[in-house]
């Protein structure tokens, strides 16, 4: 009795040790095309702070593929629930096929605690590639969206950086990725940050080239492992569209610390609330006036619950009108966000106006902070304290007013004609316009007496010695020089005409004519002399183009849309370095 005893002790404990231990290896599908990417994700989850891993993770064999890029991440939190510390592990591979048909992927390996753990084998299918005619109707297949998100540990409705980029081994098919589509999910909140598109990187993973399409901010709104889905693309081909989708990425959304105050709701970054009147005119009892709720600052602002203004038996108030006025920050989403309410005094006297008690966490000091209420103090006065505040003046504008928008009399009218006629002489004026025919008819005497002395001066010159036979070509080499914009309008006729060959040929034309400017020979050593004449920045500017050229040059297929990215850019830099 006592060894089975032992027995299922042991067997528990096993089980229990077991489960601690957590090894997937999975596959982002089952059935690929022969240029499709295979893209296999490893999840190593280990729960508990006595768990040690003796090993790396023991890749199967790999050798039916191409391996065109990898990364991995660590992720370490405590579990609130439990109080268990959690480290998690997920790598990446990227694999190309290098044969049709079922391929058996094997076991991932791992060492903890002396125990070996490994993943179940699985098989993917991959299919043969209907062979096309034109290149772009197979675009999509050479072209692959990645989502790259750095920080994968954040808390709860604070934001994290993705940057999508597209890879692809044709370079001209980067351009044709059109229609981004950001992700979209009820447990996350997406904003742009931009869609400008980065220089293309001829060597990035895989030997692809790369670019930088878009960067956006993702705000999860609750904890745990939030998964962020894919962005899509389309590929625009002459003859159809074809759709790309990227990536997806989990990420681990820690739950925000206990001991919020009972007025905290969302709020995720460092903010300030200011409240204040916009009314020009005095407060007045059962009139509207309209009172701005002002909250800035930075992190979830376009997504957080706004501090509302509270009600009170002193006054009626109404919905308000929100304007936002938010751009990407360094931390989120920075700016402004106003709620402009009307409200109605009830009765006369000093009123106080409060806000809603408003509280936000701030991740950086990883505490949170109370703002409480804000108070507007507005002394409303009565529609007799009003008519006695005015004065004489005011009292008869607005008689006068009241009396034209009702009365239209021909006596008013004969009133308003005889005050018109009330006009006297001015005499400042005349003598003003006096003063100015004299000015005008000295600066004229000045003006025939000055030629008439030049053209004595011109008679006792004497001529004009023709120069040296050497100071006459110089003129005539100036005077014979290529005008540098004439390149750019010859440039863009060749572009226009689709003449390809020869628009390269004047491009090594037109770089050789600046270098000869500055009497450079070769192209290394005109970048050298751009840096100490010019900058370090035009300078990388000038390389950088040249390596443009280069790659649009021995590019199979042209484009309109590429030739015509690039004559700008030679026409702006070429504007600043030419004499």
């Amino acid at each position: 009795m006592k060894h089975k005893l032992i027995y299922i002790l042991l067997t528990l404990a096993s089980v229990i040790t077991y489960g601690q231990v957590n090894l997937s290896l999975d596959a982002d599908k089952s059935e690929y095309g022969g240029k499709d990417i295979v893209n296999l994700t490893i999840i190593l989850e280990l729960n508990g702070s006595d768990l040690v891993q003796q090993t790396g993770l023991q890749l199967p064999d790999l050798s039916k593929f191409n391996i065109i890029g990898s990364g991995s991440v660590t992720n370490t939190f405590i579990d609130p629930a439990t109080n268990t510390l959690i480290t998690q592990k997920v790598s990446r591979i990227a694999l190309e096929p290098k044969k049709k048909g079922k391929v058996k992927i094997g076991s991932v390996l791992v060492t903890v605690n002396n125990k070996i753990y490994k993943t179940e084998p699985f098989e993917v299918n991959v299919k043969d590639v209907t062979e096309k005619k034109s290149l772009a109707a197979n675009t999509s297949n050479e072209v692959y969206l990645n989502m790259e998100i750095e920080d994968r540990d954040v808390y709860q409705d604070q934001p994290t950086i993705a940057v999508l980029k597209v890879y692809s081994r044709n370079v001209d098919n980067l351009r044709k990725v059109k229609n981004i589509r950001l992700p979209e999910q009820d447990n996350i909140n997406v904003h742009p940050v931009n869609f400008n598109k980065s220089e293309i990187d001829p060597s990035g993973s895989g030997n692809m080239a790369s670019q930088v399409l878009a960067v956006f901010m993702v705000f999860p709104n609750e904890a745990g492992f939030v998964e962020v889905p894919p962005v899509s693309a389309s590929v625009s081909s002459y003859s159809n569209k074809n759709k790309i989708v990227s990536n997806k990425v989990k990420i681990t959304v820690r739950k925000l610390p206990d001991g919020a105050p009972e007025c905290f709701k969302n709020a995720v970054g460092n903010f300030k609330v200011n409240v204040y009147n916009t009314s020009k005119e005095k407060p007045e009892a059962k009139k509207p006036m309209n009172v701005v709720v002002r909250v800035s600052g930075e992190g979830n602002l376009p997504d957080m619950e706004l501090p509302k203004i509270a009600a009170s038996p002193d006054y009626e108030v109404f919905a308000p009108k929100i304007t936002s006025k938010v751009a990407p920050g360094s931390a989120g989403m920075k700016g402004e966000i106003l709620a402009s309410y009307v409200i109605i005094p009830k009765k006369a006297g000093v009123i106080s106006i409060k806000t809603e008690q408003f509280a936000f966490f701030n991740p950086e000091n990883k505490e949170y902070i109370d703002l409480g209420q804000k108070t507007l103090a507005v002394n409303a006065f009565s529609h007799e304290q009003v008519l006695e505040a005015r004065s004489t003046v005011e009292k008869v504008n607005e008689y006068t007013n009241n009396l034209l928008e009702t009365v239209n009399t021909p006596v008013l009218k004969t009133t308003s004609l005889k005050v018109k006629e009330k006009n006297k002489f001015h005499w400042n004026i005349l003598l003003t316009n006096i003063v100015i025919l004299l000015g005008l008819f000295i600066v004229y005497i000045s003006f025939k007496t000055w030629q008439k002395k030049r053209a004595l001066v011109r008679e006792n010159v004497a001529s004009k010695s023709l120069g040296s036979v050497a100071e006459t070509e110089k003129e005539i080499k100036e005077l014979l020089k290529t005008d540098i914009n004439d390149y750019f309008s010859y440039l863009e006729n060749l572009k226009d005409n689709g003449e390809y060959e020869k628009f390269f040929d004047t491009m090594e034309e037109l770089d050789q004519e600046v270098r000869g400017q500055y009497f450079q020979g070769s192209v290394t050593e005109f970048k050298t002399f751009l840096e100490s004449y010019k900058g370090s920045s035009v300078a990388e500017e000038y390389a950088s183009l040249q390596q443009k050229i280069q790659i649009e040059k021995y590019s199979p297929a042209k484009s309109h849309e590429g030739l015509e990215e690039l004559l700008k850019t030679i026409v702006n830099l070429y504007s600043q370095i030419s004499k």
